[in-house]
Formats: C-alpha cells, structure tokens, sequence
C-alpha cells in the first residue's frame, strides 16, 4: 500500500486568513512539539502520519554531504541547507562550491529558474541572463552534494539516482537522525529524492540537529552542531534578506527551514521543537502557527513573536492598507 499524508478528517484547523473582521480562508494540517527532553508536549491533528518534508529535509542532506567528508563551514554550510533567494551572495557561494569540486554549472541537476529576490531577478534580466540551475534556490545543496562525489570519487551524473552511493548515504543519514525508517521516497522539485517521514520523526531530527554538540564522540554531531552553529551566524544564507526562514533565525535566535507544499521546522535554542504541515499546502501561515506553538510550549517569549510579526508578510490588503491579517488559531 502507498503511504499517503494524513486525510482531510484527520486535520485540524491550524490557522485563519481574516478580511475585514470576516474570516475569509482556513488552513488545516497537523503539528508537533517536542519538549526539550524530546517528549511531545503538544500534538495537534495526526503528527504520526508520514508527510514529505520536501526542503525541510535538507538539513538532514547537509549532514550527510558533510558526513561523506566534504569539509563546509559558514556560509557554504547554510548554502548546502538553503532554499536560497539567489541574491549576488547566494550565488557566489553555490559558484564557490563548485570550483571546489572542479566543477561548472552545468554539472547541476537542479532546474534551471530565475532569483527568487526581486531585485536580483530584475538584475539578471537586465544583463541579458538567462533562467539558470545555479539561480534555482535548491543550487547550494545540489554543489555540496556535487562536492561530496568529487571527494569520494563517485558518478557526478547520477548524483540524484536514488542507488547512487551518495542518495544512500543521505537516506541511512536521515534514518539515524529521525530514528525511523523512511516511508516512501519520491522526487522533490529539483530532482534529488525526498523521504517520506512522519511530523513527529522530522521533529525528532531536527531537534537533534538543534541540540547537537561539537563535542561529541559522534561524527554526526558535531557536523550538525556545526550545521546549527552556521545557519544561526548567517541566516541570510538560507532563505534571503526579509524572507521568513532568514526573519526568524536573525531576529529570534531559533533555527528554521521551510519545506514546500506547507511544510515548517523550527528548533529554539533550548531545544523544544515544532515541525507542521499545511494540508492545502500553502506556506503563508506556516510560520506564525511554528512560532505561536513554540511560544505555548514556553520556548519564545509572545512579545517577542509580535514584534517580528510584521516582517512576516501577514497582513490582509484592501487597496494596498492592511484590512486584516493571517493568524493562528489552532486550539489545545
């Protein structure tokens, strides 16, 4: 039987889109929190059930890569994390990722796509550029992986074939982390695999990845303690200037990633951990509802989510002024 996300009935309200005092739109899903001692302190919906992280995922690739040898540290760590805005930074980089590997771009699997920033979509268009595998903003985790082969002498060509050693190597990686056995696997939107994985074993990993030292006996903490430990000194790396994952980590301290189709990971310092995902697949709440959880888990102040809250594009326009806005509102 094919694993499938939880049903429709399983979900619970998560949060609501208000419009004028009118509740306009609704987004069910399921979440968990996990205590700093890595129980559940809070379940809403059916976190048990297997979901696709999709970028979320990535930090346990980023382990990985880094586990099979390939020495990343500050920037090139967070871009091997990143579902990044390809800003002139992210892409010198992702650039410098692959001249490690002795590589060029046209060694990446990823789609070619335009910058998701604005500004430097504007800026590539007026050079004359053309959509690019190296503007995609999954680039940085394909060149850590690319590196990684370079280093252990494995195919570059099918570096995204699930058999391929180093796909093997990010799955038992993953395993260890989660402490469950993937699901299902399928293919992510830039081509790599993605495991099937339930809310609470995503959690689980990421809390580990939170909460990991650099002192460990384990190789695999210390890479993730040194995952941690650069993403929360260059949070620009990792999504891009005013963009929710980056908002997040500069102003509150707390290691985030975004999944597509709805799906959020958030570790606070201490170590209580939510992962959620929006069942409609949409993103726009999926932060708000990360932080007030962790908020009613005691892990973040309140004052201090609302005063992050308007960087976090949740206000409802009516003729370009705000007219309401998209807030959680699950119920314990």
């Amino acid at each position: 039987m094919t694993a499938e996300v939880f049903a429709t009935d399983e979900a619970v309200e998560l949060a609501v889109v208000e419009r004028s005092g009118f509740v306009e739109s609704r987004h069910a899903g399921s979440a968990v929190v996990l205590g700093p001692d890595g129980g559940v302190a809070i379940a809403l919906g059916a976190p048990e059930k297997p979901v696709f992280p999709r970028s979320s995922l990535k930090p346990f690739q980023a382990v990985a890569v880094m586990g099979a040898g390939a020495h990343l540290e500050g920037p090139a760590a967070v871009l091997a994390t990143a579902s990044h805005a390809g800003t002139p930074a992210h892409i010198s980089v992702v650039r410098g990722l692959l001249a490690q590997a002795q590589l060029t771009e046209d060694s990446l699997l990823c789609p070619a796509d335009w910058p998701l920033d604005a500004a430097a979509r504007e800026a590539a268009i007026r050079d004359g550029a053309q959509r690019s595998p190296v503007f995609m903003n999954c680039s940085g985790k394909h060149a850590a992986m690319l590196l990684a082969c370079r280093i252990n002498n494995w195919p570059f060509e099918s570096y995204l074939d699930p058999q391929h050693p180093l796909q093997q190597h990010i799955r038992d990686t993953t395993e260890r982390l989660t402490g469950e056995k993937v699901v299902a696997t399928g293919v992510d939107g830039c081509g790599a695999p993605v495991h099937a994985m339930s809310l609470v074993a995503l959690a689980r990993g990421i809390q580990r990845i939170g909460t990991a030292s650099d002192g460990s006996p384990f190789a695999l903490f210390r890479n993730a303690a040194q995952l941690r430990t650069a993403v929360l000194a260059d949070g620009w790396a990792i999504d891009g200037p005013g963009r929710a994952n980056t908002v997040v980590i500069d102003e509150l301290g707390i290691f985030a990633k975004l999944g597509a189709e709805g799906v959020m990971v958030m570790a606070a310092p201490a170590g209580t951990t939510v992962a959620l995902k929006i069942l409609d697949g949409s993103l726009r709440a999926a932060t708000i509802v990360a932080l007030s959880l962790l908020a009613d888990a005691g892990a973040v102040e309140r004052a201090a989510i609302d005063a992050v809250a308007p960087k976090l594009d949740l206000a409802v326009l009516g003729r370009g002024a705000p007219v309401g806005a998209i807030r959680a509102s699950y119920t314990r």
